[in-house]
């Protein structure tokens, strides 16, 4: 259990205090299609008391081509404020199996100007095999002004990226598995090439988490440190399409690692591009 991470609260923190006034709890489930599961018809199913439904497709620019794409700040707004949400309560966040989509709710609420945002330990699945409570009652919500609070310097772009494989001014860490950003497995989305960017490293977002849980400082500083990345210097975190890379980034916040940000793009919008440098192969540490 990742009891020394300020950024998640356990099972018997949230039923005690389910209910309260200013507490919003928020299901950011979604699954790739390989893993066969239906996040809102899910949700419909059974969800916490009280818990909203984040469609990370949804709340995405609907102007990109790319899936899922972060929103403006005004877009963003519009969506969780009618939903109920302001930038002014305590937000839970939870996704099914406790650390795959929910990361990446949090970290969009924090880069909107919410900071008390946690991630719900082991997720809805360990919630609902110990018996707690569970609803299929829509949740009645009365819309609110959310005022958003946008930090563009912790989002990278293309053009951040072009440039940052060619100086390596700063570091990649892709959440990808060992055999996709290799290239030794093929990509789950038609017509985007297979590899990694030149100089990245690899720090698969499963590693970094157990049961469903962020592991302790201890383990997440030992696996981050053996992927080869210097925790004493600029991260840019990536993954297939922007989801897993707020893993990584959750975990850097968890050890102090502010000097981050997240490739919104990730490798959709990288692999996808006929001119990028894709390399594939191993992941290199350093320790060679």
């Amino acid at each position: 259990m990742a009891e020394d991470s300020p950024f998640t609260v356990d099972a018997d923190w949230l039923q005690a205090r389910l209910g309260e006034p200013g507490l919003t709890i928020v299901d950011a489930s979604w699954y790739l299609p390989a893993q066969g599961r239906d996040a809102r018809a899910e949700y419909e199913a059974a969800h916490i008391p009280g818990a909203r439904f984040l469609d990370q497709d949804a709340v995405s620019d609907p102007d990109s081509a790319l899936p899922h794409t972060l929103p403006s700040p005004r877009h963003f707004a519009q969506y969780v404020g009618a939903m109920g949400i302001s930038a002014d309560d305590t937000i839970v966040i939870y996704d099914g199996p406790g650390f795959f989509a929910a990361p990446r709710g949090w970290w969009m609420f924090r880069i909107m100007g919410v900071f008390q945002v946690y991630i719900l330990d082991g997720g809805f699945d360990r919630w609902k095999a110990a018996g707690r409570p569970v609803t299929a009652e829509p949740t009645k919500t009365a819309p609110c002004v959310f005022h958003a609070d946008f930090d563009a310097t912790r989002v990278a772009s293309l053009a951040d990226m072009r440039r940052i494989v060619e100086t390596k001014e700063s570091q990649i860490a892709d959440a990808r598995s060992a055999g996709r950003f290799a290239g030794a497995e093929p990509e789950p989305r038609a017509g985007i090439r297979s590899g990694h960017m030149p100089g990245a490293n690899n720090l698969p977002s499963s590693v970094l988490a157990e049961n469903g849980e962020l592991l302790s400082k201890d383990r997440l500083r030992k696996v981050i440190e053996d992927a080869g990345i210097d925790l004493s210097k600029p991260v840019v975190t990536s993954c297939g399409s922007g989801i897993t890379a707020a893993a990584i980034t959750l975990a850097l916040e968890t050890l102090g690692h502010d000097d981050n940000r997240l490739y919104d793009g990730s490798w959709t919008e990288w692999g996808g591009l006929s001119d990028t440098p894709v390399v594939t192969g191993p992941a290199l540490t350093g320790k060679e």
